[in-house]
């Protein structure tokens, strides 16, 4: 039996990369789009030095020359791994005619909009996007306290109050990530990404102290999947970065949801936590 190439749209970070690998790992040809103004150009050597992955460049507006890419090698099966900016998606582009046709017809411009449209155009291609977990599943978070230290009294309260915050805006497609402070919002997040935000949120307490402020310093992070995370694309990472940059901007604690979450090193991740003194917790979406 032949097994079909995967098509990987690979974003900036790790992720593609670990994707990669994983599909490496089960056997599958990887033909990879790499997007131009994303992509790590590390991805090149992935190229030539596996015989079982192939490298095409692509810019981020170039919707037909991805589906020629992949029509060309034969991909049916494709898969989103990596951020793309949410300002690159609505400022750098330059779109071929196929995208500039798909952006005019979106009632709204927000990020699942556009994801969930370039999708269906794939389908009518014959390419089917599958869930970017496909082959990360033993990444997602897993349910329960993940760090030495669980969140205290206060930090349950601000995680508490920060769900329901995330839950908001998320459904709103807005961001997937709040920063709690005293059960008051510090930060939220928009097209800047959780690591600026969390950073953003640091500087605003430290303003805050100098005012003497009667907030509570300790900053809690809560990050979230959407009400109806579409698993194929925009699922919810946490790495090495973010809790570098919880411990800049001295917040101490993190909570995720357990089982839409990916955690990129989570040995290396956990050890970081432990010695900053941070929490990390996984709980079920509700």
């Amino acid at each position: 039996m032949t097994i079909q190439p995967l098509g990987l749209i690979a974003g900036n970070g790790r992720f593609p990369f670990l994707l990669l690998d994983a599909a490496r790992a089960h056997g599958r040809r990887v033909v990879v789009a790499a997007i131009r103004e994303e992509t790590d150009p590390a991805m090149n050597a992935r190229g030539a030095d596996d015989p079982g992955t192939t490298v095409h460049w692509v810019s981020l507006g170039e919707l037909s020359r991805l589906i020629e890419t992949f029509q060309r090698e034969g991909v049916t099966e494709a898969v989103m791994a990596g951020q793309v900016k949410h300002k690159q998606i609505f400022s750098s582009i330059r779109p071929d005619w196929r995208l500039a046709k798909l952006l005019l017809n979106l009632r709204t411009r927000n990020t699942d909009m556009l994801l969930g449209a370039i999708t269906k155009v794939l389908s009518d291609e014959g390419i089917e996007l599958i869930s970017s977990t496909s082959f990360l599943e033993p990444l997602l978070a897993p349910q329960g306290v993940l760090t030495a230290r669980a969140p205290n009294e206060q930090e349950q309260r601000d995680i508490a109050y920060g769900r329901e915050v995330g839950a908001a805006i998320a459904g709103y497609d807005i961001g997937q990530t709040v920063v709690i402070a005293g059960q008051a919002c510090v930060a939220v997040e928009a097209m800047e990404g959780t690591d600026a935000t969390i950073a953003r949120a640091g500087a605003l307490m430290r303003t805050l102290e100098e005012e003497a402020s009667t907030l509570d310093r300790s900053l809690t992070v809560v990050k979230i999947a959407k009400p109806k995370q579409d698993m194929r694309f925009d699922v919810p990472v946490i790495g090495e970065a973010t809790i570098v940059a919880m411990r800049e901007a001295r917040a101490t604690c993190l909570a995720l949801e357990s089982g839409r979450t990916l955690i990129f090193d989570r040995e290396a991740v956990i050890a970081a936590a432990d010695a900053a003194g941070i929490a990390i917790v996984a709980a079920s979406p509700q």
